[in-house]
């Protein structure tokens, strides 16, 4: 996992710094668009409908549009003047009862790891939450969002669950429930009793995704088969020499042509040679000693 975010929880006085890692992952599996005719991938661009002309994400504004239809447009400049809580630092508001947050609130979980060498702190925090079984009602900013969130524990570690704010859930009212007779007793009886029959304790390892296994072993069988459906991938080119190599082995080159080393066979010939030169230097010298030692015996 990669850390999305870094910063601290402030509990009262006490400093817990943590990396914040993103705890769930979608496991379902990934397609993307292309051309029925021929298999063509299809991309988008970011156009710009003035000009027609492909826009840099760089180069791109936001803009809002009244009920009325009036248009305004926000720089980053902008955004950076409204307020925010502090960028990297999750104070602590208070700590409730998990059992008052209704599930409806809760968006996203991210795991919090210490960011410390001595992460006593973060122990405390984690086993504070246990004893007490309360949740921590937190504040912080991510992704330039203003984000409410609930901190608890779980198997020992700090997850952080951002919460919706109360006025993203939408209040609901159908008209179809409206003057419905009540359940009778022996209605509710029977439904309790069914409910007793189908009882029992929460494991999530009981249940699987059986439609992305069945797509996973489609998509399988339909390589292995070659099918029409399936477009072998291109085979893997050899791999190029890397440039640095390829200047290496050129420097080599012309070091050895500056040596004389032209060829294979060359440096073989070369050796042979300074031999056999080896050996005639010494005859030559023996030669001219020889009549200074016959002159001396003469005298």
């Amino acid at each position: 996992m990669r850390s999305i975010w870094k910063g601290s929880i402030a509990f009262g006085l006490v400093n817990v710094p943590v990396k914040v890692y993103t705890a769930t992952e979608d496991h379902d599996i990934k397609f993307h668009q292309v051309h029925a005719a021929d298999g063509g991938r299809i991309r988008y661009e970011r156009l710009c409908t003035v000009d027609g002309q492909p826009v840099q994400y760089s180069d791109i504004d936001r803009a809002y549009e009244s009920p009325d239809g009036d248009r305004v447009i926000l720089t980053d400049e902008d955004f950076a003047k409204l307020p925010a809580a502090e960028k990297h630092e999750i104070p602590v508001l208070q700590f409730v009862p998990s059992e008052q947050i209704d599930p409806i609130l809760f968006d996203k979980s991210y795991y919090l790891e210490p960011d410390s060498n001595t992460p006593k702190a973060y122990v405390l925090l984690a086993k504070t939450l246990e004893r007490v079984d309360r949740v921590a009602l937190v504040h912080f900013t991510l992704r330039q969002k203003t984000r409410l969130g609930a901190l608890r524990v779980r198997d020992g570690v700090l997850v952080l669950q951002t919460l919706l704010w109360p006025d993203e859930v939408r209040a609901v009212a159908f008209d179809k429930l409206e003057d419905v007779t009540e359940p009778k007793s022996q209605e509710l009886q029977m439904a309790e009793t069914l409910v007793d029959t189908l009882s029992d304790d929460f494991d999530p390892g009981l249940y699987v995704d059986e439609y992305q296994i069945e797509l996973k072993k489609l998509l399988d069988e339909a390589i292995a088969s070659g099918s029409s459906k399936v477009t072998r991938a291109p085979e893997a080119a050899a791999p190029a020499m890397d440039a640095e190599v390829v200047d290496l082995v050129a420097a080599l080159q012309r070091s050895l042509e500056a040596s004389g080393r032209k060829t294979g066979t060359a440096p073989a010939k070369a050796t042979k040679a300074a031999k056999a030169t080896a050996e005639k230097k010494p005859a030559k010298k023996a030669a001219k000693k020889a009549p200074a030692k016959q002159t001396r015996k003469g005298a």
